[in-house]
């Protein structure tokens, strides 16, 4: 092994390290392709943002972001990403990923290079085989203005020819909007995913758990599922199941401490109430994985081998469609936003969702 290559595996070992101080945030079954994709710099960059209180999921959108951003230059232009980007750049990033279909099926010039979508795709960081959704080209660029800032730099993005090019790329991408989820999960279809994991396997209990905490929890993000830990649970005393009979039977309680989410800032002390069977199933999942502390729901390999980290995001999306499907349901109408919508549907006077 030639010493290049011996100095370049070392430096993506040590980025691999770094990213290992920020377990709880990022999503580390992607932590060696991040280490490979992300330069010295972007890592040094990623733990400042965190140690500045930054919120976790804006953390995980600003990774994903940033690896993405990284592969495609080095693709698309044979250079690293610069810092600050020059808008020459800002506006090829928006001819790759919002194009015409109509027009490329005249000129294949048009949009994303092939070359350059082949590589990506290789690198598993491209799936769509159109133009990418307006909502996630905006969110990249924003990600790339923000990480632009916090390097003391200014940018291009508030740029007249970037704004313009952007909306006329929208409009001729002519991309339908996708609804979150065409089904909402609500109490009676939950019951059906719940049976299709009856079974006594480790991995039956985790997902029987991980709905039960989501859809009572007030249907939470797949983010927040996926970001849970031990240390956010809080014991509290059992509560009547029917407060106004001081007969009626007691049931175990306890809060999770949701930390900064999507709609809270850095300040806010934000905790939901589990009460009942979730919180049952909660306790047994944790006594018979036997975790004390870190990440309450983690990846389980098919031997049935459990992971030290926290399961992505993206896993926890796959889980509901799996039990979907095993419940003879159609898993192309439902996703993890489903157990939300459909938290809200049955969260109303004379439903119970305890």
């Amino acid at each position: 092994m030639s010493t290049e290559l011996r100095l370049s595996g070392h430096k993506i070992l040590k980025r691999a390290e770094e990213l290992d101080a920020l377990d709880a945030i990022l999503p580390f079954d992607r932590r060696d392709q991040l280490a490979e994709l992300l330069t010295d710099d972007d890592v040094a960059t990623l733990k400042h943002l965190a140690s500045e209180g930054m919120g976790d999921n804006t953390m995980r959108a600003l990774a994903s972001d940033l690896g993405y951003l990284e592969a495609w230059c080095s693709v698309a232009t044979g250079a690293p990403l610069p810092w600050p980007a020059p808008e020459s750049l800002l506006l090829k990033f928006v001819a790759h990923h919002l194009w015409n279909p109509a027009e490329r099926e005249n000129n294949p010039d048009h949009g994303m290079p092939e070359d350059v979508a082949i590589v990506l795709r290789a690198k598993g960081l491209l799936r769509s085989i159109g133009p990418h959704a307006p909502a996630t080209v905006r969110r990249r660029l924003t990600s790339w203005s923000i990480l632009t800032r916090w390097r003391g730099l200014t940018g291009s993005f508030s740029a007249p020819s970037l704004k313009s090019a952007l909306r006329l790329a929208v409009r001729a991408s002519n991309r339908p909007r996708q609804r979150k989820s065409k089904k909402a999960v609500t109490g009676d279809i939950l019951a059906k995913l719940l049976t299709a994991c009856a079974g006594d396997r480790l991995v039956d209990l985790r997902d029987r758990t991980l709905l039960l905490m989501a859809f009572a929890s007030g249907g939470r993000r797949r983010s927040e599922v996926a970001g849970l830990r031990v240390e956010d649970l809080v014991d509290v005393e059992p509560v009547r199941a029917n407060p106004a009979d001081e007969h009626s039977p007691l049931l175990p309680c306890l809060t999770i401490h949701l930390g900064r989410t999507k709609t809270t800032s850095a300040d806010d002390d934000e905790h939901v109430v589990l009460i009942g069977r979730p919180v049952t199933a909660l306790k047994e999942w944790l006594e018979q994985a036997k975790i004390e502390a870190g990440p309450v729901f983690r990846r389980i390999d098919q031997w049935g081998n459990l992971d030290r980290r926290a399961m992505t995001p993206q896993s926890v999306n796959l889980i509901l469609k799996t039990r979907i499907k095993q419940a003879g349901l159609d898993p192309a109408q439902f996703s993890a936003h489903g157990l939300r919508s459909g938290y809200l549907t049955e969260a109303h006077p004379g439903h119970s969702i305890t």
